[in-house]
């Protein structure tokens, strides 16, 4: 059976402590690509993976090119694990109204919102889960707008074989530069491919390093919607959120995926990517920011800042007894 690198592939990439006694150490894999190309491994990241939403701005960029008509705000939302406001949630509806799609045509399960606020006042209120509330919405969206703008049946967009899949399939092997050996099901329903660390560090660093100057589309579009996410990073998960916090405080492009998968380019074209074995995400963006800040690609004090935003106490009685720390 296919599967991740094994245990003994993994490094330690942080640890958790309380009291100053280290309580738990997250492993995984990690790779770190410079501007130049040259290459730092931490574990074994030539491993596939399942890349999970961390895939999300290369399904975005495929949308794009397959004539979706996607800027500013609603493109931050197609790369999005959003959080479900009502702000997430009036962005996405519009992107289905372009489709001429409604709620009941999206793909993914319906679900609460993971903002808590939303959530309860959506109890409150007596309202039921939704798929529109759903943090995949606004890539599913994007999706029904792609497949509207080349006459593709909506019905079926999810298969595999569906036109707009292939074709999405086609986008991730031009950027990574691999062919997934296995097709799996994401959490919202759609395709995901097994890659590399490698393989998903080299695509966002083509995406993050494009110039809307370029002579080829693709590279034009993908630096489109890399500009849009920074430029509206409550966007791409929330305010509040680690992927936001991150765009905001330090200018890195951040995209967290799930079981601890996370990705990040830096403004100079240096990018991270990583997988925490356990799947544990909580440590995820402070592994991403010091591997960036040890290469030069981001200050100490904007990693601090950002750190300092992020949930990483670790709390007894009320009180901040420890943290989660960064071992990288």
């Amino acid at each position: 059976m296919p599967q991740t690198f094994p245990v003994t592939a993994a490094v330690e990439l942080a640890v958790v402590e309380r009291s100053g006694f280290v309580e738990s150490r997250h492993t995984g894999s990690a790779v770190v690509l410079s501007p130049d190309g040259a290459q730092t491994s931490l574990g074994d990241p030539s491993a596939p993976i399942l890349p999970r939403s961390t895939l999300k701005p290369l399904q975005a960029l495929a949308c794009l090119t397959a004539g979706a008509a996607l800027e500013g705000e609603r493109l931050g939302l197609a790369t999005a694990s959003h959080v479900g406001t009502d702000r997430h949630v009036a962005v996405v509806r519009s992107i289905l109204e372009d489709a001429d799609a409604t709620e009941d045509d999206l793909g993914c399960p319906a679900a609460w919102p993971v903002d808590s606020a939303t959530r309860d006042e959506l109890a409150r209120d007596h309202a039921a889960p939704a798929r529109v509330r759903m943090n995949c919405s606004g890539k599913h969206a994007a999706m029904l707008l792609a497949c509207r703008a080349n006459d593709w049946e909506t019905a079926g967009y999810l298969d595999p074989a569906h036109p707009l899949q292939l074709h999405i399939r086609e986008v991730v092997e031009r950027l990574t530069g691999e062919k997934p050996a296995t097709i799996a099901i994401d959490g919202c329903g759609a395709p995901v491919p097994t890659l590399s660390l490698v393989g998903l560090a080299r695509a966002l660093q083509r995406m993050g390093t494009s110039s809307e100057r370029s002579p080829f589309a693709l590279h034009r579009q993908a630096a489109t919607l890399i500009g849009a996410v920074r430029a509206h990073p409550w966007t791409i998960e929330g305010p509040g959120r680690p992927d936001t916090v991150v765009i905001e405080r330090t200018g890195v492009f951040a995209k967290t995926g799930a079981e601890g998968v996370l990705v990040m380019v830096a403004p100079d074209g240096t990018t991270v990517a990583l997988k925490m074995l356990d799947g544990s995400p909580r440590a995820a963006s402070a592994v991403g920011l010091r591997l960036l800040e040890r290469a030069g690609a981001v200050s100490t004090s904007d990693a601090e800042k950002a750190l300092g935003d992020l949930s990483l106490a670790v709390h007894g009685g009320g009180a901040v007894v420890g943290a989660i720390r960064a071992t990288v």
